[in-house]
C-alpha cells in the first residue's frame, strides 16, 4: 500500500476525485493547475502506484432516496471451520463488505439495503446459517465520515 502522494498536486487530484470520480481530467486541471494531458498522466501514475485502486458509483435505491445502511456483528460457532458463514454472506448482494475480526466478535458485515425491512430479512437470512451463533445489528443513523470505495 503507499504511503503518501508524491506531492500536494497528487494529493488535491485524489481529493478531487474522492468528491467526484466522473470529473473531467479538463475540469480537474482547472483545479489544480494543470493541463488536461498534465493531470491525465498524474492520474495514471497514480494508478500505476496503486493510490488509484478503481472507480465506482453510488447507487440509488431508485427514486433517489438513500439506502439504509447498516453494521451486522456476527460470532460464529467455530472460527476455525466457519466458512460457510462467509460463502453465506458473499451470497447476499447487500452486504457490501465483510471482515474477519479479532476479539470476541469474529465477523462485522456492512449493509446496504433500500429499507430496514430488507436489512431485517437480511437478518433473519444471517442468523439461520448453521455456524451463526449470534448477531449484533447496528442501523446506521448518519453517515459522517465516508471514504471508503463501494465496488
Amino acid at each position: 500500500m503507499p504511503k503518501n502522494p508524491r506531492d500536494e498536486i497528487d494529493a488535491q487530484i485524489l481529493a478531487e476525485l474522492r468528491r467526484n470520480a466522473r470529473i473531467s481530467l479538463a475540469q480537474l486541471g482547472e483545479m489544480v493547475m494543470l493541463s488536461r494531458n498534465a493531470v491525465r498522466q498524474r492520474v495514471e501514475r497514480l494508478e500505476r502506484d496503486g493510490f488509484i485502486n478503481g472507480y465506482t458509483i453510488r447507487e440509488s435505491v431508485g427514486d433517489g432516496t438513500p439506502a439504509v445502511n447498516a453494521v451486522l456483528l456476527i460470532q460464529r460457532h467455530d472460527r476455525m471451520r466457519g466458512g460457510d458463514v462467509i460463502a453465506g454472506l458473499q451470497a447476499i448482494p447487500e452486504i457490501i463488505t465483510c471482515d474477519v475480526v479479532s476479539g470476541e466478535l469474529d465477523l462485522i458485515a456492512r449493509v446496504e439495503a433500500p429499507d430496514a425491512a430488507r436489512i431485517q430479512e437480511i437478518w433473519r437470512q444471517v442468523s439461520e446459517f448453521p455456524g451463526v451463533r449470534d448477531i449484533t445489528t447496528a442501523l446506521s443513523l448518519t453517515t459522517v465520515i465516508d471514504r471508503q470505495l463501494r465496488q
